[in-house]
């Protein structure tokens, strides 16, 4: 062997002998796999790890909650797996920490079922600050505190488990939840805060805060992508958000402002979603807000204004404000079905609460004894709980085999669409969880396709594009004709996001298509990004290319809360009989850079109507609009003719209309069919606009997405 062989033997050697050292160390940062089995007739837990650490024993202690105050140790074992034989006497309340050298691993049921990025609480071990502590320091840890969290891929959410024996999650403070003096949980970007109750009496925290991080503090209008469920308030609730968030089946006990004390008072946000809340003390007030939308509330007696500046609507609310040209109450809600949620029932066993359809609602869907009409589903058997990582071919088998899905809080990468293709399967989403299209040449029809079936319900998902698809979501395919009116269809929480985070090129025809009958939507966003990682104006109407964001085809459709904007043709088209939407909310592409670019009905019109009713349809309602005039990214000279536009039909009609300009040249030149007036001269209203004198529109055809859009290889169940 000659001497440059020997030096790489002994070069090789070496590097050998230095892996093999190394590997017998574990880095504190390095993932240690491990798995817990709880035996049911033994009621034992069995443990087990990866090796970690260097030398010593592995300490197992135990808590029964993951923050517990105490600890106590149950053993120690040189080997990788050990068995508790007195646990807990709930199995949920067994955390175990596994320690060797400095290296500590914790180990629960929980955290095997739900993944990372669900935080459970449990008062019963924990102290009451614990909870906040944790979440105030989690943002600003992970990126999330602030306008850096708004593009962000992380997901979280938090759940709090039951009070007992008079507790609460508060730990004491007072004034507005704002302050420091508050103590209270401060919610950031694509956060979810989660009761685990039956009743929202049964979870109760201390006061809530949404920063706004705009303007000095002083501006909401990017608080976005959070929500709250399932749990009461004890002091202040200030909710100060705009769109793609919900607060939905609170109990509010005390002062409820929904605005910001950070910055000046000069404090404005775009608009809410709350639902299902009874408010014992006091009215709450939201003041700044430009529009918001509340349904089945229920509000201490009062005649003081309760805020917002154009379009406030309150639906089958109890002691809503009067009417006037901003507030719209309308007596109930005619038809509606509460959003699955995830609880802990009498049994210890985590399930999932499907609230039963109503007609005709007033008021809310639970009481202080009562969960309501419904029934809850466990969720061991009955659904396939995924977390990131999971693919759409493992989501869409699990769908097949008859489980609904339960997405814990992520960013879902998708090589094809999540296909809901049975009766009554339900996806619903944890922490704004996203389902996202990936830059791939695979994906290019959509996020979610749901057939023609009875009974789906598509709850708390964010669809994303990373790639130019048909679809980001649709609800039947174009020949569907089904009657689902003994069992209609539901979509709650829905947000769809064309750009913002991506810096390639996108086309997609429609954010969301709905052709089956019957279907109920409770709060949409639909947003074309106006804002983002990538440029602006001219650039950005060529790189993030989307024509609408709701397409209605289905007859007998109603829909709750919708708000749409920046599309760059007609941002709602609906073509469906017997339509119904309450509360819409838009503002129009600020980036058209010509006139000549963006024209409707055959370049004769101006701009595309925000909301467009076909000439085909005839009969329709609409009540509570608002769509608001900013026109920046143009050369100076861009308009719309019309912001809302229907065809002349006795039985056709929107009520409650308005438009404004806020920024930008371009103004909206009437609020309907050439009538009411143009923005240039200030907000402009129209009460009631049904067979009216105005401009009937020209017929169109319209560009639909056809049967060619979808790829070859999903099967289309009849």
């Amino acid at each position: 062997m000659n001497i440059l062989m020997i030096k790489k033997v002994i070069s090789l050697f070496a590097s050998f002998l230095c892996i093999l050292i190394l590997s017998s160390f574990v880095s504190p940062n390095q993932k240690v796999q491990h798995k817990i089995v709880y035996n049911k007739k033994k009621h034992t837990m069995t443990l087990s790890w990866s090796a970690f650490g260097s030398s010593g024993n592995y300490i197992v202690t135990r808590g029964g909650s993951r923050l517990a105050s105490d600890f106590v140790n149950v053993g120690s074992t040189s080997k990788l797996i050990f068995t508790d034989n007195k646990p807990n006497k709930d199995k949920y309340e067994n955390y175990y920490k596994v320690t060797r050298d400095s290296i500590t691993v914790i180990i629960s049921l929980e955290n095997q079922m739900f993944g990372d990025n669900m935080y459970f609480y449990d008062r019963k071990y924990e102290k009451a600050e614990t909870a906040r502590n944790e979440i105030n320091s989690q943002f600003p840890a992970i990126g999330l505190g602030g306008e850096n969290g708004e593009w962000t891929t992380k997901r979280q959410a938090y759940y709090f488990k039951a009070n007992i024996d008079d507790q609460t999650y508060d730990s004491g403070g007072s004034g507005s939840a704002s302050s420091a003096e508050a103590n209270a949980i401060e919610l950031g970007f694509y956060s979810h805060i989660g009761g685990l109750g039956k009743v929202p009496s049964d979870v109760k925290l201390g006061s809530i805060f949404t920063r706004p991080h705009l303007s000095g503090g002083a501006n909401a209008t990017c608080t976005f992508w959070r929500s709250v469920e399932n749990a009461a308030v004890m002091r202040d609730f200030a909710w100060t958000v705009s769109q793609s968030t919900s607060a939905r089946r609170m109990l509010i006990e005390s002062t409820s402002k929904y605005i910001s004390d950070v910055g000046n008072t000069n404090f404005w946000g775009s608009g809410g979603f709350i639902a299902d809340t009874h408010y014992t003390s006091s009215r709450p007030n939201w003041g700044g807000q430009q529009q918001w939308y509340t349904r089945n509330a229920v509000f201490p007696s009062g005649s003081g204004a309760m805020g917002g500046s154009y379009n406030m609507v309150w639906q089958g609310c109890i002691n809503p404000p009067k009417e006037d040209d901003s507030n719209s109450p309308i007596l109930t809600t005619p038809i509606i079905r509460e959003k699955p949620f995830l609880f802990i029932d009498n049994d210890g066993e985590y399930k999932v609460f499907v609230p039963a359809w109503q007609k005709d609602k007033v008021g809310v869907s639970w009481s202080s004894t009562d969960m309501g009409k419904g029934k809850g589903q466990d969720l061991i058997t009955s659904w396939y709980i995924a977390k990131e990582g999971d693919t759409d071919m493992e989501i869409n088998k699990a769908l097949k085999e008859g489980r609904n899905i339960f997405f814990t809080p992520g960013h879902y990468s998708l090589n094809a669409p999540i296909q809901v293709n049975r009766k009554d399967a339900i996806l619903l989403g944890a922490g704004i969880a996203s389902v996202t299209l990936e830059p791939t040449e695979k994906n290019i029809w959509g996020c979610i396709y749901a057939d023609d079936k009875d009974g789906i319900i598509i709850s708390g998902l964010l669809m994303d594009s990373f790639n130019s698809t048909t679809y980001q979501v649709r609800i039947g395919d174009e020949g569907a004709n089904a009657d689902h009116s003994a069992n209609p269809i539901l979509l709650s929480d829905i947000t769809c996001r064309v750009g913002g985070v991506q810096s390639k090129n996108i086309q997609i025809h429609a954010s969301m298509q709905i052709n089956s009958n019957n279907v109920v939507g409770d709060h949409f966003w639909l947003w074309r990004a106006d804002h983002g990682l990538q440029k602006g104006g001219d650039v950005r109407w060529i790189r993030d290319r989307c024509k609408n964001g709701l397409i209605v085809t289905g007859d007998d459709v109603t829909l709750y809360a919708l708000f749409t904007e920046h599309y760059q043709e007609y941002e709602v088209l609906w073509l469906g009989e017997r339509g119904r939407a309450y509360f819409f909310q838009n503002e129009p592409p600020y980036d058209a850079p010509n006139q000549a670019s963006w024209s409707s009905q055959g370049g004769r019109v101006d701009g595309f109507a925000a909301f467009k009713v076909a000439n085909i349809v005839e009969e329709h309602r609409t009540i509570g609009m608002g769509s608001y005039a900013v026109f920046t990214g143009t050369d100076g000279n861009v308009n719309k003719k019309n912001g809302f536009e229907i065809p002349n039909s006795p039985n056709v009609k929107l009520e409650k209309m308005c438009t404004t300009r806020f920024a930008g040249p371009g103004n909206i030149q009437n609020v309907i069919n050439s009538t009411g007036g143009s923005t240039a001269t200030g907000a402009k209203r129209v009460a009631l606009y049904n067979n009216g004198e105005g401009t009937h529109p020209y017929d169109e055809e319209f560009n639909l997405p056809d049967r060619e859009s979808y790829p070859a290889y999903i099967k289309m169940e009849k």
